[in-house]
């Protein structure tokens, strides 16, 4: 992107994070238009529009769009003027509201002023008429008259404004959107009709905004910090995004028609800013969409002596980059406080995350174009952000969920600030790395130029993606494991095609739109998130999110006695990581077959120690699945029971036992508020259950229109003192946004909830899930579990025989305690896997442990506890470990080079030694990467 040839007396910036400021520009220039583009970008742009057919025909749309309007303005200037919904008749100046909800407004302004919003909920029934049924002026005793889409016909109807959501937001920026796209049409063509068509609305609505005081909340409640002077929130001043860009291309036409109103629009604006700076959340995306509008109010405006309170440009710029407020914090300072600078990761859910570095990348985009500054280089977490969004991703292309979030894709807007910034700022590196990430987000050359829209016409008409450069991939853009703390989330992946790979997301509660959830669960399977977060609901503010959506159970979690709960949304219950492998972020180097995680939590309403180890076990490039071993006890001990929750999506779900003969599950009513559950119990339906100590199957289908059907397949083990309940559950929100068929999406998540009667620590929750398909059938022959003897009481063992030949022999404890035998196995550590084929090792992982042996072969640390795997691949050894490891392998497997053995290059003597009659060879290793042992 070019330079946009801005002019400025003085300027000078310097940043730093920690303590010095960003200077501001002693004056910018006092041209306009400034914030999307100026005069001088004019002839690139008439070229654009002449030579390319997209941009000929979006500006040919947008006047398309205006034409009947604007022509009709010429005779009937009223008629468009009066479909602003507006206190026409009372002219009112104060705003009462009631907590979340309007009340009615009083006083009376010299001229009309501008509506308040309905409620701070978006929910309502009643919508926006067409244009043309709006009622011209309207402001009635009756309330407003809107379309109610609850009935029949939708017809119109008087309402009361309490019940109207944001409908009179959302008509007022429709209408102020024909303005501003009336005034780039102006600034573009000369043709004053379709100035003074947008004038008379940015006039209007300005000198009604002027009037206007700051709502006061009867109640004396929270909502007085947030309220804006359109919106319950000051993050929904959304309209001020169409005003300052209406004024920025009219400017001329005002000073020329109307020169005395400019401190009328002037001081409309800078009470607008003030009250988004008083009002509002520091610690959140709410600042720096708070910010973001004081920054276009701020570019729009003159210099601060242009105006005799000198507050211009230059004060409102400082408020928001140098000065930390008690609800506006400097954007120095929200970076340092929310962002985790090792991951790049934002203290809120994906969704509010993308939010917040596409504002960030907002930021640097005004700062390249209008006052011609690389702010980038001076936030250099921002780049890392951007990346850092990729580690959402499932291997479908679609992010992942957790907190007040929905499944969807990621926006190409921050990565394309990133290319721009870099072209204009000279910066080959960083635009090669970000294109190929839009490449890989599905951006084309051509795509990425294509904006049909008027808004990016102007501003972004010389962006083209560079031909050149290829599309990356998504296993460039995110590692096997990744791990940010300040949100309490991990994600394991495995594998890259769609259909075949796994992937599984595990989260606690830390950071804002969190939910009450313990160790929540995400399951991935088959192209979909099989196993998905609830979302939700119908909104923040409605009963069912409040009670069910936001709470345990609507996770795969388990809850403690019916009553696991803490705080949602701004919440600090997270996880810690007691071990991991691979380490987090770490692409190369490591052993393919196995990732997996071992948390630990401690769940505050009852006081209980929970830890969950989940595990994706590869058994072929096309084959695999998931282990899930989840304990849970109260400290104190009084346990009345535990309740596992898997939720999956599909039509049906089968019970049975493990020779696969279906459990006589009875219709019971014991998940239930009344008998001292949380009230999401409430929200289960359709409930059966039958008690078993019996290991058990369940199977979920789900029938997708024009694709295999798709299932899980879970694998439990059953415990004495267990009862297994079948459930519907309500749907979820998050999968609502495209993942899905809207059919699908409106269905009920079958779900099995396990209950665990006392503690379940000893009796861990202990579950094996696979995903298969028509076309991709299982590979999971059977699944038996162990106890060996003298085993710790938490032990938990599980052999999986797959159809393939292989056989996996799987240990678990709480803690690396004990050595446990088991047939020839021997083990101490938390986390131990032995595959087999045919009676012959495949590979020994040790996940955070000591000591792991068969046959002859093992690995022993010679420190604390650490991750280690010694496999034979392709006749091949290959050995990793986080720690030193002595290894012993059976003389025969080293023939060839009985006495050493080179790792790297260099030579490792080995010691030999007779055990039970076989002779075996130990070589003392240091801590390696997934490394080829050259024998």
């Amino acid at each position: 992107m070019k330079s946009t040839g801005v002019v400025f007396v003085s300027l000078f910036f310097a940043l730093t994070i920690h303590g010095q400021e960003i200077k501001i520009p002693a004056a910018i220039t006092p041209l306009h238009p400034r914030l999307l583009t100026n005069d001088k970008e004019k002839p690139r742009l008439q070229q654009l529009i002449g030579e390319v057919d997209w941009a000929r025909n979006t500006l040919e749309q947008a006047k398309k769009n205006l034409e009947e309007l604007v022509n009709r303005h010429q005779t009937d200037s009223a008629w468009i003027v009066s479909r602003l919904q507006m206190y026409w008749k009372s002219k009112a100046t104060d705003v009462f509201i009631k907590g979340g909800v309007y009340d009615h407004a009083e006083g009376e302004a010299p001229v009309p002023t501008v509506r308040f919003t309905g409620t701070r909920d978006a929910v309502t029934s009643f919508g926006a008429p067409k244009l043309e049924d709006i009622m011209p002026y309207m402001e009635d005793p009756r309330g407003l008259y809107y379309v109610n889409r609850a009935k029949p016909g939708q017809p119109l109807e008087w309402v009361e404004q309490a019940k109207t959501g944001r409908t009179v937001e959302a008509i007022n920026r429709q209408i102020m959107g024909m303005a501003q796209n009336a005034a780039i049409v102006y600034w573009y063509s000369g043709e004053e009709k379709y100035a003074k068509f947008a004038y008379d609305l940015f006039n209007t609505y300005m000198q009604g905004i002027y009037y206007r005081k700051e709502p006061y909340d009867l109640n004396h409640g929270h909502n007085q910090t947030l309220a804006g002077l359109t919106s319950f929130e000051v993050i929904h001043e959304d309209i001020l995004n169409e005003l300052t860009v209406c004024y920025d291309f009219l400017f001329k036409y005002i000073q020329l028609h109307a020169p005395a109103n400019m401190s009328i629009y002037a001081g409309a604006f800078k009470k607008w800013a003030d009250l988004i700076i008083k009002n509002g959340v520091p610690f959140n995306n709410w600042d720096l969409i708070e910010a973001r509008f004081v920054a276009i109010i701020a570019l729009v405006l003159e210099n601060n002596s242009a105006y005799t309170d000198g507050r211009g440009c230059q004060y409102y710029l400082d408020q928001i980059l140098n000065k930390t407020a008690v609800r506006q914090w400097s954007l120095t300072e929200l970076i340092k406080r929310g962002y985790d600078p090792n991951t790049g990761i934002w203290n809120e859910s994906p969704g509010y995350s993308q939010v917040v570095i596409g504002e960030f990348m907002q930021f640097v985009t005004l700062f390249d174009r209008v006052l011609d500054f690389d702010l980038l280089e001076q936030l250099p977490v921002l780049k890392k952000a951007v990346l850092g969004t990729n580690q959402y991703l499932f291997p479908n292309g679609y992010t992942i969920s957790f907190g007040d979030s929905h499944y969807g894709r990621l926006s190409p807007t921050p990565a394309q600030a990133v290319v721009m910034n870099a072209r204009k700022n000279n910066k080959p590196e960083q635009e090669e790395v970000f294109t190929k990430m839009l490449k890989m987000l599905g951006q084309s050359a051509a795509n990425a130029d294509d904006r049909r829209d008027l808004l990016s016409l102007v501003s972004y008409s010389d962006f083209k993606l560079k031909e050149n450069i290829p599309a990356g991939t998504i296993a460039d853009f995110t590692s096997p494991l990744f791990y940010s703390p300040n949100v309490s989330w991990l994600i394991q992946r495995s594998g890259t095609d769609p259909q075949r790979a796994l992937a599984l997301s595990l989260n606690g509660s830390k950071g804002n739109h969190m939910h009450a959830n313990g160790i929540s669960l995400e399951l991935y399977g088959k192209g979909l998130p099989l196993a998905p977060e609830a979302g939700i609901g119908t909104s923040y503010f409605q009963p069912d999110y409040a009670e069910y959506y936001s709470k345990f159970p609507a996770h795969n979690t388990v809850v403690v006695d019916g009553i696991s709960a803490y705080p949602e949304m701004r919440s600090n219950h997270g996880f810690q990581l007691k071990s991991c492998y691979p380490a987090s972020g770490v692409k190369t180097d490591i052993f393919p077959n196995i990732t997996f995680t071992d948390l630990y939590f401690l769940e505050p309403e009852t006081n209980a120690n929970q830890q969950r180890l989940m595990s994706i076990i590869r058994t072929s490039d096309t084959s695999g699945y998931y282990l899930d071993v989840f304990r849970s006890a109260k400290k104190d001990g009084g346990d009345k029971y535990h309740d596992y929750f898997y939720h999956n999506m599909g039509q049906g779900l089968s019970v049975s036992d493990n020779s696969g003969k279906a459990f006589n599950l009875q219709p019971v009513d014991k998940l239930a508020f009344a008998n001292g559950d949380l009230f999401a119990y409430d929200y289960f339906y359709d409930e059966q259950s039958v008690k078993t100590g019996e290991d058990i199957k369940a199977r979920f289908g789900l029938k997708m229109p024009g694709r295999d059907s798709v299932f899980m397949n879970m694998w439990m083990k059953g415990s004495s003192g267990r009862e297994i309940f079948s459930v519907k559950a309500p749907k979820s929100t998050a999968i609502d946004r495209g993942l899905v068929p809207k059919e699908i999406a409106e269905l009920p998540l079958p779900t099995i909830v396990a209950r665990q009667y006392g503690e379940a620590f000893t009796k861990p929750f202990v579950a094996v899930f696979e995903p298969s398909s028509e076309t991709q059938p299982a590979s999971v022959a059977s699944i038996t579990a162990f106890v060996p003897a003298k085993a710790p009481a938490d032990f938990a063992g599980v052999q999986v025989q797959n159809k393939n030949g292989s056989t996996q022999t799987v240990f678990s404890t709480s803690v690396d305690n004990n050595e446990i035998n088991y047939k020839e196995f021997n083990f101490r550590g938390t986390y131990a896997v032995i595959s087999e084929y045919s009676h012959e090792i495949q590979y020994l992982f040790l996940g955070n442990g000591r000591k792991l042996s068969t046959g002859g072969f093992s690995l022993t640390t010679t420190a604390d506890s650490a991750s280690a795997v010694l496999c034979k691949q392709s006749g091949q050894w290959f050995v990793a470990s986080t720690k030193p490891v002595t290894i012993t392998l059976p003389l025969e497997a080293v023939s060839q080079n009985p006495n050493g053995l080179r790792v790297n290059g260099k030579k490792v003597t080995g010691i030999k030694k007779m055990v039970s009659g076989k002779m075996l060879v130990t070589f003392q290793l240091p801590a390696l990467p997934y490394t080829h042992l050259d024998l």
